[in-house]
């Protein structure tokens, strides 16, 4: 129940949200000024056809008096005086309405014009707002545009996404580190002295292997220095790897005694 009368608040106010939009208040504001605009000038129709009809009543009415004007006259001419006067009394009676008439037909005339003069103005201001209401309607829509592109560049974030590149940029200089550390503590290993004992053993093989092919090759000529260096070459890596072993024993020996005789 309860997630039923959200669901209708929830219209209810979405419709209301409709409703006060600008958009739509200035096409139903523009609506009802055509709408006022369409009544009034129905309005004088109907009031210039009153003016019309009373126009032609006056018309009417202004010949019926010219032809009894003539009748009486001929009634004159005739001899028949008591005839002529029937003509003048309703030809009098008829010149009170014609007063009447006129007096109407001035005032609707009156009117008229100033319902003319109403409705153009009217239908200039109808005008002059459907323009306003564009032009409010063009802001309306710079405004929305204006507020989505600030929406969107609150949600934009620079910090967030270059933290991965120190961070990584942290390991790799800490992994450096460790990697400097240990190749330092290895180089003064008996392990690492043994292993760079064995690099320069391979090293002067190499040169010598290299010599021996020079004098194949008639590059350079045998002596004494070479065959030398051959047989000092010729020493295996596990002979000078003993030695290093030896050696490093001896100085760990020495630090024992002095140790011993100290205490």
């Amino acid at each position: 129940m309860q997630r039923f009368i959200n669901w209708i608040k929830s219209l209810f106010n979405r419709t209301m949200d409709r409703l006060e939009d600008p958009e739509m208040m200035l096409d139903q504001a523009r609506r009802d000024m055509q709408q006022a605009l369409v009544a009034n000038r129905e309005k004088a129709v109907q009031a210039i056809t009153q003016k019309n009809r009373l126009q032609g009543m006056l018309e009417e009415a202004n010949k019926k008096s010219a032809q009894l004007e003539k009748q009486a006259a001929m009634a004159l001419q005739q001899g028949k005086r008591d005839l002529a006067t029937n003509f003048m009394r309703e030809k009098m009676t008829n010149d009170a309405t014609i007063a009447t008439l006129q007096a109407s037909y001035d005032s609707a005339v009156q009117t008229v014009e100033q319902v003319k003069v109403a409705i153009k103005r009217q239908d200039e201001e109808v005008r002059a707002k459907t323009a306003e209401a564009l032009a409010m309607k063009a802001q309306w829509k710079q405004a929305q545009i204006q507020n989505s592109i600030s929406k969107a560049l609150d949600g934009l974030t620079f910090e967030n996404q270059f933290e991965g590149f120190g961070a990584a940029s942290e390991r790799i200089k800490e992994a450096q580190s460790e990697a400097a550390a240990r190749q330092e503590m290895f180089s003064t290993s008996i392990q690492g002295k043994m292993m760079m004992m064995e690099d320069t053993s391979r090293d002067m093989e190499a040169e010598s292997e290299l010599e021996k092919l020079e004098q194949r090759l008639g590059l350079k000529p045998a002596t004494q220095e070479a065959s030398t260096a051959t047989v000092s070459v010729g020493l295996n890596g596990a002979a000078a790897s003993e030695a290093v072993i030896q050696s490093e024993a001896e100085k760990q020996l020495e630090e024992l005694e002095k140790r011993l005789k100290s205490d």
